[in-house]
């Protein structure tokens, strides 16, 4: 699709808040809309929060993609991987370096439909997690 000032869009959507265990993971729900595939850029942060001095960050935060019930991509630590972070440079989300730290990430393309990321502690571990979501253009 071709944006422009005068037909804005939507281009990244996050929150961040206390990720516990059972049903108080965090739960992030999208859309993709229209009739073509979309690529998205899926982050989930906890150690990365610190530099901005966030404390009591999640230690090892799990990222899982669903659709209904079904987990279609699943992410623990994002392992420094060069894709996600030139992807993530291109979308201007804020930098996670260029090594491997626990943060997780998933870039997958996706048709329309609707979607969860859930964000846990790959540990049963509970702490403030940001979950991002990025319109990859």
């Amino acid at each position: 699709d071709l944006y422009t000032l005068a037909s804005p869009r939507l281009i990244n959507i996050s929150a961040r808040v206390q990720v516990g265990t059972g049903g108080n993971i965090l739960i992030a729900g999208f859309v993709i809309g229209g009739t073509t595939s979309k690529t998205v850029l899926i982050r989930a942060s906890g150690p990365a929060l610190v530099p901005f001095g966030v404390m009591g960050t999640l230690p090892d935060p799990q990222l899982q993609l669903y659709s209904d019930f079904t987990v279609l991509e699943s992410n623990d630590g994002w392992g420094g991987d060069a894709q996600i972070a030139a992807t993530a440079a291109t979308v201007g989300a804020f930098s996670w370096g260029t090594s491997a730290t626990p943060d997780s990430a998933i870039l997958v393309t996706l048709p329309p439909g609707a979607y969860t990321a859930q964000v846990s502690g790959a540990n049963s571990d509970a702490g403030i997690a940001l979950v991002e979501i990025y319109d990859v253009p």
